[in-house]
């Protein structure tokens, strides 16, 4: 039945869209009953419109395919030519045919804008007030078409709300899920480009190094290769935690791996650290700033020292990767330095990255320890 009250008329949902209507013609059995007992002219006229007045309610159902679309000249005719049907015939036949404006209650519920539906139903109410003046109902009768009227078309107005919102929450959980699809690709996106840039960059630098010392020092060219397998190992590792978004960037986990990466391409390398231990957010975020910046560093800056502090000022965490190589071609924001900045700016931090005045290349990121706790 939610079929029907969606709209939806093609297919298999017309069939049952007018199987439900269909038990709306029940409320005629009191009008055919009266019809039947009509004579000569009268009973045929009373037929007929009784056939017409069935004809206009199906079509006034169906001449659009949803209650949003657009109003056209057949939609409105349609509408309007069953309207006075329901408000004409009662003063024509007689007290019988007084239950027809609630059909049009109905139907104006649930054809009209949603704005316009409730006073759809009270304009069906004042018909059949109108209507029962006219043929002379007692005031108790007209009452209860009324009242009757009243609460079925409110009715319909409620439930078609309702199917409304249910709608739009659907589009919008839709619409949700879509959108945590997005950030979960570019999270292991992120994720993939950071852990593997700095994996690769070792695994590269410790190649060289075993070819170098593969012809005079063939024990230390295997164990640079046994180097090789673990890093490699490793890396699989993170790309699996990666992708099941278990992966956490642990600060002092990766100052490790900063000096021995750093050792192998050579580089001199100081740590700095003062203050309480970090929260579990800015670790995290330090954690990945030091593993950018120094597969940078490997990669384009072929520098001879490199400094990492770590430290405090007043309520923000601060972090500064600093060294001496050439600036070139890491000014420019890449994948791994947009991640980064898009990392620190989820825990309400800032980043900072450029060039030195004096040579070198400097990258600072500074975090709330309270949004970051």
């Amino acid at each position: 039945m939610s079929r029907l009250f969606q709209g939806d008329v093609e297919g298999p949902a017309l069939l049952q869209r007018a199987f439900w209507m269909s038990f709306g013609l029940l409320f005629l059995t009191p009008v055919g009953v009266a019809v039947a007992h009509y004579e000569g002219t009268r009973r045929w006229l009373g037929l007929a419109a009784m056939v017409v007045f069935a004809l206009m309610y199906y079509a006034a159902a169906f001449v659009r395919r949803h209650w949003d679309d657009p109003y056209t000249v057949r939609s409105v005719t349609v509408l309007a030519t069953f309207a006075l049907l329901a408000a004409g015939l009662p003063p024509l036949f007689g007290l019988d045919w007084l239950g027809l404006p609630i059909y049009l209650a109905f139907v104006l519920a649930m054809s009209l804008p949603l704005r316009w539906a409730a006073y759809g139903v009270l304009v069906s109410t004042a018909v059949i007030a109108v209507d029962g003046v006219l043929v002379g109902a007692p005031a108790p009768m007209i009452g209860g078409f009324a009242l009757v009227l009243l609460a079925f078309g409110m009715l319909m107005v409620a439930l078609r709300h309702s199917r409304t919102l249910v709608l739009q929450l659907r589009e919008a959980r839709g619409e949700v899920a879509r959108l945590a699809a997005a950030d979960e690709r570019l999270r292991i996106a992120r994720d993939l480009h950071d852990l593997l840039g700095h994996s690769m960059s070792l695994i590269v630098l410790k190649s060289e190094l075993a070819r170098r010392l593969a012809d005079r020092d063939l024990a230390r060219a295997i164990a640079e290769i046994g180097d090789i397998e673990s890093v490699a190992r490793s890396s699989l590792t993170d790309v699996r935690e990666a992708i099941s978004g278990y992966r956490r960037r642990d600060l002092s986990e990766e100052l490790d791996g900063a000096r021995t990466v750093l050792a192998a391409a050579g580089v001199d390398t100081t740590v700095r650290m003062s203050g309480a231990p970090l929260p579990d957010a800015a670790d995290g975020v330090f954690g990945w700033a030091v593993r950018e910046s120094v597969t940078n560093l490997v990669r384009h800056a072929r520098a001879s020292r490199c400094v990492i502090e770590v430290g405090r000022d007043g309520d923000d965490a601060v972090l500064e990767v600093r060294d001496n190589g050439r600036a070139k071609g890491k000014h420019v924001p890449g994948n791994g330095l947009n991640g980064l900045s898009e990392r620190v700016a989820a825990e309400g931090g800032t980043m900072e990255s450029g060039p030195l005045p004096g040579g070198g290349f400097r990258v600072a990121v500074r975090v709330p320890i309270g949004s970051a706790s």
